[in-house]
């Protein structure tokens, strides 16, 4: 037997319709698709560097994607990515989920960049024209993103909460000379990301309530599906302050009043492999600079 709602059915007996909507909600959810803010946990080098090491790490790769715009530097990117990737023991296609759900910013990325870039025309269609220089900025703007998402990603995947804001404090620390209260900045930061999985995980809960209740969050065209979610928004907020009050009253019950006079239960140490995952950082930029002043493939992107 099984109850739903104020009816009792028998097993085999609900009705396909419901039915059906539960099965592709558990099992093809865009939600379940966001890896932003989850950890993964593994016994890997890359898990055990320093988080200072893995912020840098990122942010030196992020700029490297947008001050090096060659064919060879992105080669060697997608190198070091994929050399970093596998020595972090984190599965690929786990990563490549959170890229579905930027699957529209990328759409319209690549379309604009594609269409409304002067130069040399390729074709003309309707009021669009096609430029070579449109489709090689789009081709390197989706890269961008593309890469951009991941090297976040394994940083986030790699690093607990906790451990990313020790980092990202003690990388800060410089700015408390200013007066930047760098403690609050990088738990708010932390909080953020913690809250992220946790609220995907209400909105989850909540839209399973509605389907229950004959809500239809499949069917329709983009509007209409955004309109079916407006419901969704005043119980995920109400969820969201009840959890932000009930961390606030459990951090002044603990005694909680900021970093002033805080220390840390594991201090962060420098290791020798942190040393040399800096070093590694230095031998990227110096091989990016080489590798984009040759220009091997300069004239296949000329064509």
């Amino acid at each position: 037997m099984r109850q739903w709602g104020l009816c009792v059915f028998r097993r085999g007996q609900l009705p396909y319709r419901i039915h059906e909507i539960l099965r592709r909600r558990t099992e093809n959810t865009m939600l379940r698709e966001i890896t932003i803010g989850q950890y993964y946990p593994a016994d890997s080098v890359i898990h055990k560097l320093d988080p200072r090491v893995k912020l840098a790490g990122t942010l030196v790769f992020i700029v490297s994607l947008f001050a090096f715009a060659s064919v060879e530097a992105y080669l060697l990117a997608t190198l070091v990515l994929a050399a970093v990737i596998r020595a972090s023991k984190v599965p690929l296609k786990f990563m490549l989920k959170g890229l579905k759900a930027i699957f529209i910013l990328l759409l319209f990325t690549v379309a604009f960049n594609l269409f409304l870039t002067r130069g040399t025309p390729i074709f003309h269609f309707w009021i669009f024209t096609v430029t070579r220089e449109g489709v090689k900025t789009a081709v390197f703007m989706a890269i961008r993103l593309v890469y951009l998402i991941i090297g976040s990603s394994v940083m986030t995947l790699t690093t607990t909460p906790n451990n990313l804001t020790d980092g990202l404090e003690k990388a800060l620390a410089p700015l408390r000379r200013i007066r930047v209260p760098v403690h609050e900045i990088a738990m708010i930061m932390s909080i953020a990301l913690r809250f992220i999985p946790i609220l995907l995980e209400e909105t989850d809960k909540i839209m399973k309530a509605q389907t229950a209740r004959g809500a239809d969050f499949e069917s329709g065209n983009l509007i209409q599906r955004v309109r079916n979610m407006i419901p969704l928004l005043v119980p995920l907020f109400v969820s969201a302050f009840r959890r932000a009050n009930d961390l606030a009253m459990a951090m002044e019950a603990r005694g909680y009043h900021g970093g002033e006079g805080r220390t840390k239960m594991r201090p962060l140490v420098y290791a020798r492999r942190d040393k040399l995952a800096y070093l590694v950082m230095l031998l990227y930029l110096v091989a990016m600079f080489f590798v984009n002043r040759i220009g091997f493939f300069a004239e296949l992107i000329r064509w």
